[in-house]
C-alpha cells in the first residue's frame, strides 16, 4: 500500500481536496447555474477544460507534497476513471430520453446525481481500502471481476433498455406518492397539503442507481493501480465531477464512437489481468498509463476513421 489512508502527510491535500470540491459544487449550483437553462456546447467545452485543469493542478500538488509515484498513480487513476465514466454518458442519454427530461433541467439532475455519487463512492472506497488492507487476496477477486466485466462489455449487444423497470425506480414508486407530471426542476411538490414526489425524482434515482452499478467496475479498476485510499478517492471524485460537462459536450456525437465500448472493455480486462498476475509480474504504473492511453486513442481514432473509410468505399 502506497500509504495509510489516514497518513498525516496527506492532511494538506485532504483539506485542499474537500475545500475545492465543496467550493466548486457551491459555485456551480448557487452562481453559475442558479437558473435552469440548456447547457450550450461552448459552455460545456469551457467547463470540461476547467475541470481537467483543476484536476491537473491538484495532481501537481500531489507531486509537490508526495512525490513522483503517487502523482503518477493519481494521473493514471484519473484517466482510467474518466474513460470508464464515458460509458455512463450513454446510459444518461437513454435515461433522459426515456423520461422525457427537458434539456434545461438535465444539469440539475446530474448535479445532484454527482453529489450523491461523491457520498456513495467515498463510502465504497474507504470500505474497500479497509478490506483490502486486511484481506489482500481481495485484489485477486477485484481482478477477476474486472476481467469478467471486460468480457461482458465486449460481447454486449445493443438492446432496448427500459430505465423505468429497474429495482430502484420500482422501490421509489412504492415509497413515495407520485405526481403524473413534471413540476419544473422540483423533485417534490406539495399538493392539497400532501408532499408528493415528481417524475424528476425517478430520474435522479435512476442516475444514482446507474452510477453505483458502474462504480462496481471503475473503483476496483483504480485499486489495480494503487491501494492508497487518498489517491483512489481523489482521482475518482475529480473524474466524476467533470462528468456533467463531458455529457453535454459529447451528448450529440456519442453514437459516432462505435469502437469506444471495445476500448473500455480492453481497459477493464487489461487492469484485471494486471491485478491477477501481480504476484509474478509487476507492470509499472507508467507503463499501465501508456497502455490505457494507447487503447483509448486507438478506439477513438478507429471510431472516427473507419466509418469515413466505409463511406468512401460505398460511394
Amino acid at each position: 500500500m502506497t500509504g495509510s489512508m489516514f497518513d498525516t502527510a496527506h492532511l494538506e491535500l485532504w483539506a485542499a481536496f474537500w475545500g475545492v470540491v465543496i467550493a466548486l459544487l457551491f459555485l456551480d449550483l448557487a452562481v453559475f447555474n442558479k437558473r435552469a437553462h440548456r447547457i450550450t456546447l461552448k459552455e460545456a467545452g469551457i467547463w470540461s477544460i476547467i475541470w481537467i485543469a483543476i484536476s491537473l493542478l491538484f495532481n501537481l500538488g500531489v507531486w509537490w507534497l508526495l512525490g513522483d509515484q503517487p502523482a503518477l498513480e493519481f494521473l493514471t487513476g484519473y484517466v482510467v476513471e474518466k474513460s470508464l465514466s464515458v460509458d455512463n454518458l450513454f446510459v444518461f442519454l437513454v435515461v433522459f430520453r426515456f423520461f422525457g427530461v427537458d434539456p434545461k433541467y438535465q444539469h440539475r439532475v446530474l448535479y445532484w446525481g454527482v453529489l450523491g455519487a461523491i457520498v456513495l463512492r467515498t463510502i465504497m472506497i474507504f470500505a474497500g481500502a479497509v478490506l483490502v488492507a486486511r484481506f489482500n487476496w481481495l485484489l485477486y477477486v477485484f481482478g477477476a471481476i474486472l476481467v469478467i466485466s471486460g468480457i461482458k462489455l465486449l460481447v454486449r449487444k445493443e438492446e432496448n433498455v427500459n430505465p423505468g423497470n429497474n429495482l430502484a425506480v420500482r422501490l421509489c414508486r412504492k415509497v413515495f406518492p407520485m405526481t403524473e407530471e413534471y413540476h419544473g426542476q422540483s423533485f417534490f411538490v406539495r399538493e392539497e397539503g400532501k408532499l408528493l414526489a415528481t417524475p424528476m425524482l425517478l430520474v435522479l434515482v435512476t442516475v444514482e442507481f446507474t452510477d453505483v452499478l458502474f462504480a462496481v467496475d471503475s473503483i476496483p479498476a483504480v485499486f489495480g493501480i494503487t491501494q492508497d485510499a487518498f489517491i483512489i478517492l481523489t482521482s475518482n471524485i475529480f473524474a466524476i465531477m467533470g462528468l456533467r460537462a463531458l455529457y453535454f459536450l459529447l451528448a450529440g456525437i456519442m453514437d459516432k464512437f462505435i469502437y469506444l465500448q471495445t476500448g473500455l472493455a480492453a481497459v477493464l480486462t487489461f487492469i484485471g489481468v494486471k491485478m491477477l498476475i501481480v504476484r509474478w509480474i509487476h507492470i509499472p504504473t507508467a507503463m499501465s498509463l501508456g497502455i490505457v492511453a494507447l487503447i483509448l486513442a486507438l478506439s477513438i481514432v478507429l471510431s472516427l476513421l473507419l466509418p469515413r473509410l466505409n463511406g468512401e468505399r460505398k460511394s
